[in-house]
């Protein structure tokens, strides 16, 4: 089982600002990588007080590349749909170059309307828009003098500079959701499943169904060959651990209400919005808004509580979900950096060696 932390910023500007956000997760950032945690992943958003902070992962990346040794650098995810496949092979390279070899590139296709608003992208072409990129991106990583035709980009005799310092390529994952189509694709194309489970415990059957369709589907296209790809599935939960459960719950208690109020605030574009490829997602900001909270961290994917509760409740998800990878949300709630090292500590003292 490998561990590291996951990083979705749900600051309000009144509240924190990004420098102080930015300060606040580079040192934890430094202290996992002091700890021998594996990742530090973080995701890609626009606009909104949820992710809004982190417009550009490999930014990020870069700097935690400059402060830290050992720790793998993990975008979680970047979205290919508001990016040309030129810039991003040359742009994730040329971080794997800065960090001696440290990057993973995860993709996701977007979910939120505004975003595709904003970019002038067309939600119902995400799928293929997210397919034909990462397909450009690999050969442009591996091959020189390429040329690609997609309805949504064009280009001859390419060759992207820098190359890559892993070979033949960083590792590649994939975000997945609720589309089993998605979670088969990426078993086909033999990259790593990122999860976030949703937090209900009703839904996160139907999560564990999903990931058995991956495990299965890649099996069946990896499974005869030797040498090939392995299956991997890394789920980003929140994490929040004290010395009591009573003590984490009145900590932790309004840092999740907060994560739910700005996810919701964000879902709520769904509510006035529509796309073939993303069913089911009208309904998700009142989901988010009438979950109670008890019900999240007991019931749910919230992992909050003593370190003998977070250890039994970790290992609960991992056999749940087949996880070999937690990527421990620890800056959910817009939490200042006082109460994310607190937590973190306690779950490199007392929980990860038990985990390990």
């Amino acid at each position: 089982m490998k561990h590291g932390i996951s990083l979705l910023p749900d600051c309000r500007p009144a509240v924190r600002s990004a420098q102080e956000y930015y300060e606040d997760v580079l040192r934890i950032c430094r202290l996992a990588d002091e700890a021998g945690l594996d990742y530090v992943k973080m995701t890609e958003h626009y606009m909104k007080d949820y992710g809004g902070y982190c417009p550009s992962p490999l930014t990020f990346l870069s700097s935690v590349a400059a402060q830290t040794s050992q720790i793998r650098l993990m975008t979680g995810c970047v979205l290919p749909a508001f990016h040309h496949p030129i810039q991003l092979a040359a742009h994730t390279s040329m971080v794997d170059a800065i960090s001696s070899g440290r990057l993973d590139v995860g993709f996701a296709r977007a979910w939120m309307p505004y975003e595709f608003a904003a970019f002038g992208v067309s939600m119902d072409e995400s799928r293929d828009r997210f397919n034909d990129t990462i397909a450009a991106v690999l050969r442009l990583w591996t091959e020189e003098k390429v040329t690609a035709e997609s309805p949504f980009f064009s280009f001859q005799d390419v060759t992207s500079l820098p190359t890559p310092v892993q070979k033949p390529h960083p590792p590649v994952w994939g975000a997945a959701v609720r589309s089993r189509q998605s979670f088969a694709w990426l078993a086909e194309q033999g990259f790593g499943l990122l999860v976030t489970p949703p937090p209900r415990r009703q839904d996160l059957e139907g999560v564990r169904e999903l990931v058995d369709v991956y495990l299965d589907t890649f099996d069946d296209v990896h499974g005869s060959t030797p040498d090939g790809p392995r299956p991997r599935v890394a789920v980003s939960i929140p994490l929040y651990v004290a010395e009591t459960d009573e003590e984490a719950y009145e900590t932790a208690d309004p840092l999740l209400r907060e994560y739910l109020s700005v996810w919701a605030e964000a879902a709520e574009a769904w509510m006035t919005s529509s796309s073939k490829d993303y069913p089911m997602y009208s309904q998700m900001a009142l989901t988010l808004r009438n979950l109670d909270i008890e019900d999240f961290r007991s019931l749910g994917t919230a992992v909050v509580g003593s370190p003998e509760t977070v250890l039994k409740r970790a290992r609960e998800l991992g056999d749940f979900l087949s996880a070999d990878t937690f990527l421990w949300q620890v800056d959910f709630g817009g939490q200042d950096g006082a109460a994310m090292e607190r937590s973190f500590r306690l779950f490199i003292d007392e929980v990860l060696p038990q985990l390990r």
